[in-house]
């Protein structure tokens, strides 16, 4: 990493496609003056040669262009490392970049199992230095920021119950991508693709989980994995909760609702969150109390959740050299969540926090083998169309 207090990170992406060009790269921009984005790897020529003009065009970033990653960081050695490829590709890049020294932050999911984050966390603790973090952006606006520090605090009353709720719409062209809707490419349906994001933030503001029971179904898309999932869920404050993920929802919207002793603070939004977004109602024995109220309002300053957000914290880490936000054992929280609502949902049998470790099939595959969810026939016979 670069040593001089002016000098910038030098960064790499792999992958070029959408999520980088539309959200990462417009990150590294708005931090040019602490990151320099020095390198890009994509398989398609054509595709990163548009990233590489856009990046020069939209940010200043002299880019070099790579069609193999190991080639990228062997000829580079970048500070960092910002991933965008398909799910599949997550682990093993992520590793890669790790044993060359470079700090990670990639897209969710960061890998596909349980299995496959200890591999990476295992890689964290050889390399000896940089960390691997994933996107969770919408732990980082400053509306959730001010959220889990009244709910942390206490400022809210004690939580009792909660609605997490991302209930979005997909049509069979978004499956058609050959990638979609697999176990062995994307790791899971809404539940592990969509609904995660929601999930996590739930988990960010009300702490550890204990048990969750689940349903899931198949109820419109031909795909190996789930379309809609529901849960209901118990946290270790004694709080409970219900989940709902669906690609199958005409009315999109991503929701949040925690009801505490004394006030309901509820975000309500689709891809991402404001302060007005979230809103607070007090509980009718402190409506009288507007001190207390106006402890509740979102902060005058208002940074919106987005991969920029998340990256300051990411680079001020880096900076410090500790680890980062949305890394390490609170990352694999949540994917350990998905986990269990899978298992919970495939068995029919409540699933508690802990339970799922090496020997058991849902550490080592999202469907955990079971015969009505596991894929039925090698991938190479589905038509990709």
């Amino acid at each position: 990493m670069a040593s001089a207090a002016t000098a910038r990170i030098r960064a790499a992406v792999i992958g070029t496609g959408a999520i980088v060009t539309g959200s990462h790269l417009p990150a590294l921009r708005d931090h040019a003056d602490r990151v320099e984005l020095v390198a890009a790897v994509d398989v398609d020529e054509d595709r990163l040669d548009t990233f590489r003009a856009t990046a020069a065009e939209s940010a200043g970033f002299t880019v070099a262009g790579y069609p193999d990653v190991a080639a990228m960081l062997k000829a580079e050695r970048p500070d960092l490392v910002l991933i965008g490829t398909p799910p599949s590709l997550h682990r093993e890049q992520t590793v890669a970049a790790l044993k060359a020294g470079a700090w990670v932050l990639c897209e969710k999911p960061l890998c596909l199992t349980l299995a496959e984050y200890d591999e990476i966390a295992a890689a964290e603790t050889e390399a000896g230095g940089p960390y691997a973090s994933v996107v969770f952006q919408h732990r980082y606006g400053s509306g959730a920021v001010h959220a889990q520090d009244l709910l942390t605090t206490g400022a809210l009353g004690r939580p009792l119950v909660a609605h997490c709720q991302t209930t979005w719409h997909r049509d069979t062209a978004y499956y058609a991508v050959p990638w979609r809707g697999r176990w062995d490419s994307e790791g899971g349906g809404p539940s592990m693709g969509h609904g995660i994001h929601q999930m996590d933030l739930l988990l960010h503001l009300l702490g550890d989980w204990t048990e969750i029971r689940a349903m899931a179904g198949r109820l419109v898309h031909d795909v190996e994995s789930e379309d809609v999932s529901t849960a209901l869920v118990r946290f270790a404050n004694g709080a409970m909760a219900t989940v709902v993920n669906s690609v199958l929802s005409p009315d999109e919207v991503s929701r949040i609702r925690i009801d505490c002793a004394d006030a309901t603070v509820e975000l309500t939004h689709l891809y991402g969150h404001r302060n007005d977004d979230w809103v607070y109602t007090p509980a009718p024995h402190v409506r009288d109390e507007p001190a207390r109220q106006e402890r509740w309002r979102t902060p005058a300053a208002d940074l919106p959740s987005s991969h920029a957000a998340q990256l300051t914290g990411l680079l001020d880490a880096m900076r410090d050299g500790v680890r980062p936000p949305g890394s390490g054992p609170d990352a694999r929280r949540t994917l350990e969540f998905i986990a269990a609502l899978y298992k919970a949902a495939f068995t029919g049998r409540p699933v508690h926090a802990g339970e799922i470790a090496p020997g058991d099939p849902y550490y080592d595959a999202m469907h955990g083998h079971h015969p009505e969810w596991a894929p039925k026939a090698p991938h190479a016979t589905k038509k990709e169309s």
